[in-house]
């Protein structure tokens, strides 16, 4: 098991790259630029010397790679899907992949062409240890160069071993102390685990809003409005020259022609319909939640969808249908509608809590947890009844899961 994306740092210094000083960029910028890891990648592939062939093995090995950076697939298979049956053509063309290989993992970013999670922390180590042999004095660098070593040999063990810091494991398995495994997981976790992440077009994550809230008013006279994006309506008319030849056409087919301009006006209106039913909801929606739009998601109540169908006089699936993939813009973020849905526990008071709000209140315990003593789910349990809410150990687990926050043991700090 690899560990969780947000157990690793992208801090590491970058390498120097083969570009010439008027063509070096940083990865970072040139990825602001919206410019993809491929064409970062074929850039400094222009400044080595290579022979057509090696050349044309480390364009298709660039063209190969998935979006963090990694070769998914072996050298044998790629060669066997251009070589075929062609044996001879099949060895020369892993030949001259192993050497395109070994240049593209010594481009920028720095371990872009790895093949797995192991290989990609070796390259970036390998980096990062000459770069300090160059910098550092002579006790100091033989000092880190045993911890590199170690950091490079854990990286060869069970990712599991990793994730789950198995110190005493780690130390056995790399011949070394524990003291220096954890010197070793100190650099590991400022390593970047997907070296392409940052040429990913960020614009592909943008969600527009459906709805917007604005708050207006202060004090006890706060309103809330609710209103369409105008962005996202789109704007549908019947010209008035075509309906008006359509109605006066009256040779053969014009029944036909008056049917589609019907079927037109009808098509307007349905979408129409379809944005004023999504109105509505929002309305509803704000009316039953307005503590969250005032005090934030702990304020949350429970609510379901037969509540808002019953109140609108709609079915229980058109109200799925309208809050999917549908979002709002409110003063905490913009939400898909159906996050304001979440189902009712029970409290000692007689009254419900929203299990949204039960989330919210988990992922507020663990943010303020010590991080040498992190919460069991037995111990958020317990919390959440000294704030009234009944919440048992297997519905906390189920919570911290769908809220993507690591089991206790792995929560710890190294």
């Amino acid at each position: 098991m690899a560990p969780d994306d947000s157990e690793w740092g992208s801090d590491a210094p970058a390498r120097q790259n083969n570009l010439g000083d008027d063509e070096r960029a940083d990865a970072t910028e040139l990825a602001r630029s919206q410019e993809s890891l491929q064409s970062f990648l074929h850039r400094q592939a222009l400044s080595l010397r290579l022979n057509e062939n090696d050349s044309a093995a480390l364009r298709f090995l660039i063209e190969s790679l998935n979006d963090d950076g990694y070769l998914e697939d072996s050298l044998p298979a790629l060669a066997s899907g251009l070589a075929g049956d062609d044996n001879d053509q099949f060895d020369d063309l892993v030949h001259h992949f192993q050497v395109a290989l070994g240049l593209l993992q010594s481009l920028e970013p720095v371990g872009v062409g790895a093949r797995d999670l192991g290989e990609c922390l070796s390259i970036q180590l390998r980096a990062l240890a000459a770069e300090d042999a160059r910098q550092a004095k002579d006790a100091e660098g033989e000092e880190q160069a045993q911890v590199y070593k170690i950091a490079i040999a854990i990286c060869k063990q069970p990712m599991e071993l990793l994730a789950r810091r198995d110190f005493k494991r780690l130390a056995t398995l790399t011949r070394s102390s524990e003291e220096l495994v954890r010197l070793a997981l100190q650099i590991i976790a400022r390593l970047e685990p997907k070296p392409g992440r940052r040429f990913v077009d960020v614009e592909r994550n943008i969600v527009i809003p459906d709805v917007i809230v604005t708050k207006t008013g202060r004090g006890t006279n706060i309103k809330f409005r609710v209103m369409l994006n105008p962005e996202v309506m789109p704007r549908l008319r019947v010209h008035d020259i075509y309906a008006g030849a359509l109605k006066s056409h009256k040779g053969e087919g014009s029944q036909a022609l008056s049917q589609r301009l019907q079927e037109a006006r009808w098509f307007i209106k349905n979408i129409q319909q379809r944005f004023d039913t999504i109105l509505r909801v929002s309305n509803a929606i704000v009316e039953r939640q307005k503590s969250y739009f005032v005090h934030g998601e702990l304020a949350m109540r429970p609510l379901v969808l037969r509540e808002i169908a019953d109140e609108l006089g709609l079915h229980e699936s058109t109200i799925s249908r309208v809050t999917t993939a549908k979002y709002m813009a409110t003063p905490f973020g913009t939400v898909e509608l159906k996050y304001f849905f979440g189902s009712a526990l029970g409290t000692e008071t007689g009254g419900n809590a929203s299990s949204t709000a039960v989330r919210a209140l988990i992922k507020q315990f663990v943010s303020s947890e010590s991080i040498k003593k992190p919460l069991s789910d037995s111990q958020i349990s317990e919390m959440l009844k000294e704030q009234g809410i009944e919440c048992a150990r297997r519905t906390v687990a189920k919570y911290r899961e769908a809220l993507r926050i690591a089991p206790a043991n792995l929560r710890k700090a190294l």
